[in-house]
């Protein structure tokens, strides 16, 4: 069985789907997904499909390429992440991909949600695109990892080096690989996932972007994960009963979900 850690069905190209995403994840033994917040205004949204259905869970977060819209505070953080069914913080990080000029705004709203994932003890999901060292150096020094008093987390859709990953790793994240990990051109980032250890990996979608071989280029969705599994379990040379096993085992731990 899998686990999806990451997606946006909230998403109205996805959530006109719904009975037909929640059919085609028990038909590939998906039992639960992780719908990620991208920003306020769309937060109850997230939040009522996690109250909805008992097997999607929700976190609470302003996705860095959302420039136009309401900055969060630690104290709003807080007190939506106390919601049962709100197991994280964010998305959050930092993306100079997209966006130029004077990004301050953005360390300073990756700042805030570290520190409303102090205060409440929920683990960050980190998006990083073409910033890896401001986003480390930024976990450091807000004491991000469980050694420095933070709740840990996940990076999410990793596509950065193994120096990158390793550093994560040294404090106390999980990496989380999605379709792209499948694609042919993606040798730089197989050779990570094969050095990444299985116990601190998790597996995702992005649904309904970045759709796995042999998908690539339809809209994804969370029911696709199981395929992001099988390549990783070809990869490390490990049963996929192993892959699923473990990434679902990591899942818990991580977000502390029991059920």
């Amino acid at each position: 069985m899998f686990i999806d850690s990451h997606c946006h069905i909230d998403f109205p190209e996805l959530a006109a789907r719904m009975p037909e995403l929640l059919a085609k994840m028990e038909q590939n033994r998906v039992t639960h997904a992780l719908c990620v917040s991208v920003d306020l205004p769309d937060f109850p949204r997230v939040r009522a499909l996690a109250e909805q259905y008992p097997h999607i869970y929700a976190s609470v977060g302003v996705h860095p390429d959302y420039e136009d819209t309401p900055e969060p505070t630690v104290e709003q953080l807080v007190e939506l992440a106390r919601h049962p069914k709100v197991v994280a913080i964010g998305e959050t990080g930092l993306d100079y991909y997209r966006l130029e000029g004077d990004l301050e705004w953005q360390r300073e709203r990756f700042r805030v949600h570290i520190r409303a994932s102090r205060a409440c003890g929920k683990p960050l999901i980190i998006h990083t695109r073409a910033a890896s060292a401001d986003t480390l150096r930024i976990m450091a020094e807000e004491g991000a990892g469980p050694d420095q008093g933070g709740a840990g987390g996940v990076m999410h859709c990793f596509t950065e080096s193994l120096g990158v990953a390793q550093a994560a790793l040294a404090m106390g994240f999980y990496i989380s690989f999605s379709g792209i990990v499948t694609f042919k051109s993606a040798k730089e980032l197989q050779a990570v996932a094969k050095a990444v250890p299985l116990e601190r990996m998790l597996i995702e979608t992005d649904s309904p972007y970045l759709a796995p071989v042999p998908f690539r280029g339809k809209m994804n969705e969370p029911g696709y994960v199981c395929h992001v599994a099988e390549f990783l379990a070809v990869l490390k040379e490990v049963p996929l009963a192993e892959i699923a096993r473990q990434t679902t085992e990591n899942f818990r731990r991580l977000f502390k979900v029991l059920d």
